[in-house]
């Protein structure tokens, strides 16, 4: 799935759930002719005019260019009047009529790639709860560019190194296997150790997992579906079909792949 395509589907979920009568979005690029950035306005869900449509907000400047330089989301319930943002971009605001607004970065790998709005035609306040679901939202799309663009590096990987991947994924999965069937607790944790040692353990902190939604996802990475899972581990479909629910609601993701290449960069699976 291309990032304009996560991205358009963001703005939907933040127009449904929030309420506001615009929900839009500018990918980060470097501006014209310069090696400064600015977020270029090319995504809209709602009602708009099309003034905003190819808009280049300069970082620092309008309240997208501010939510980049501070990484982080900011909201205000008057555009046009707020001391907390430059006025750059009112005349476009102002022939959009729009009022009260609220952004969100998008950060991968320590760099805004994106900001998502959500805009209103009334001058009524935008709330916390818009800016929440813009927060949330902003973080859901973090996670699924970072696999999207995992998987695309993935498949474009030579054939031995991905042949390799999937031999010592298949190794971690049956070891995995094999020390729930192991009544000896010192070889348990033998076993324990080794799987241990085919993971990267210096990803750092992120999601943790179950024994039982590690289980799921190894096997799922090998390409297993649903009830090869259930009978590989010993559970009813619909038991591994929670374990790996669960697993992906934790790893933030919302389709299976997507939560195997998470767990990989999270040093959560041998990657």
């Amino acid at each position: 799935m291309s990032e304009s395509t996560l991205v358009t589907d963001a703005l939907r979920r933040v127009r449904r759930t929030s309420g506001v009568s615009l929900a839009f979005a500018g990918m980060v690029k470097p501006a014209v002719g310069t090696r400064q950035r600015s977020v270029r306005l090319e995504h809209f869900v709602g009602n708009t005019i099309g003034a905003l449509a190819g808009v280049s907000v300069d970082v620092g400047h309008g309240l997208g260019g501010k939510v980049v330089s501070v990484s982080r989301p900011v909201a205000v319930d008057d555009y046009l009047r707020t001391p907390n943002i430059t006025h750059r971009y009112n005349t476009i605001i102002a022939t959009e009529g729009l009022r009260a607004m609220a952004a969100a970065p998008v950060i991968v790998d320590r760099t805004p790639v994106a900001v998502l709005y959500g805009a209103l035609h009334t001058d009524d306040p935008i709330g916390n709860r818009t800016l929440d679901v813009l927060a949330m939202e902003a973080r859901a799309l973090e996670q699924q560019i970072v696999a999207a663009r995992a998987a695309v590096e993935s498949s474009a990987a030579v054939p031995e190194v991905s042949a390799l991947r999937d031999r010592i994924t298949d190794a971690y999965a049956r070891l995995r296997m094999l020390a729930q069937n192991v009544d000896d607790p010192a070889f348990t944790r033998e076993l324990d150790l080794i799987t241990e040692s085919l993971i990267d353990s210096t990803a750092g902190p992120g999601a943790t997992l179950t024994r039982r939604e590690q289980d799921v996802l190894s096997l799922a990475a090998l390409g297993y579906s649903n009830a090869r899972i259930a009978e590989t581990i010993g559970v009813g479909v619909q038991t591994a079909k929670g374990y790996m629910k669960d697993a992906m609601r934790k790893l933030g993701a919302s389709t299976r792949l997507e939560a195997v290449v998470i767990a990989r960069r999270a040093g959560l699976l041998p990657g």
